[in-house]
């Protein structure tokens, strides 16, 4: 017989939490604390370490996101919270998030753009500017395409193999994603390691050159980086069987969020390292 407190409803009407406080004192911190290293010799001096208040800020950071995202699993796997239409709630929310990433790196495609467009006298009214060596697209950038086309591959494998119940073929199958993943990123920092362009320089037009590639280039990198941690949680998760062919939308939120990256190296590998490649490319 049903509890007499039972909820008349699918939706999810969370406990009281102290997460969200103490993320956002903790990201306060951080901010604090990132002024503080940046300027030292203006802002909170009684600090006698530049970094420390920092520090402490991401530090209270992770520890949040850990701790809420492990009351989030726990309401999910063993509390049944996550009725059908608490996970479409959680499906909009992801479809959005993209969505602002998406927009996120239009902006850093559109500066590109600007400067490979309509190059000013600065940058010698031709682009690349002058001074700039590229890379050659069909070396590292490429090897760098194939290892997150494969990933792509194996991430839809893994999904895949939870819908049929193939707990083995889901493991295999992220294992080799996250490998691929940390991959990618130890190419991208030979990469970077050994390029022949830096922030620094006495040109506007190499300077800016610099700036848009490394930010288009670095932020996409981090974003990996993020999805193979999501990945990972996603592995641990998996050898603890948390997933199921009916309940898996952490994985596929994950899932979401690599092809997302996917797209957006294809975007990056095309139009900067392709079609924006000098008449002079570096070999590395």
């Amino acid at each position: 017989m049903a509890s007499i407190d039972a909820p008349k409803h699918d939706y999810h009407l969370v406990n009281p939490s102290p997460w969200p406080i103490i993320g956002a004192f903790s990201a306060m911190i951080m901010a604090l604390g990132g002024v503080r290293w940046l300027h030292p010799e203006q802002f909170m001096t009684f600090i006698p370490t530049h970094s420390l208040l920092f520090w402490l800020g991401l530090a209270g950071v992770l520890y949040t996101m850990l701790a809420w995202w492990r009351d989030v699993v726990d309401e999910s796997v063993h509390k049944g919270d996550h009725k059908p239409v608490v996970k479409l709630g959680l499906r909009y929310g992801m479809v959005l998030f993209i969505a602002s990433e998406v927009m996120f790196f239009v902006a850093w495609f559109w500066a590109y753009f600007a400067g490979a467009l309509f190059p000013t006298e600065a940058m010698g009214h031709v682009w690349p500017p002058h001074g700039v060596e590229t890379f050659d697209p069909w070396h590292l950038p490429f090897m760098n395409t194939v290892i997150l086309l494969l990933s792509g591959t194996t991430v839809t494998w893994a999904h895949h193999a939870l819908l049929e119940g193939d707990r083995k073929g889901l493991i295999q199958g992220l294992t080799l994603t996250v490998i691929l993943g940390v991959f990618f990123s130890c190419v991208q920092a030979y990469e970077y390691a050994h390029a022949a362009f830096s922030f620094g320089g006495n040109e506007a037009g190499a300077n800016f050159y610099a700036g848009a590639f490394f930010m288009a280039t670095g932020f996409h990198g981090f974003h990996v980086f993020i999805g193979t941690v999501f990945l990972a949680v996603c592995l641990i998760r998996a050898t603890r069987n948390h997933f199921t062919p009916e309940r898996h939308f952490g994985f596929e939120a994950a899932a979401w969020y690599w092809h997302f990256v996917d797209v957006v190296w294809l975007f990056l590998f095309a139009c900067i390292y392709v079609w924006g490649a000098g008449s002079t490319v570096a070999h590395h």
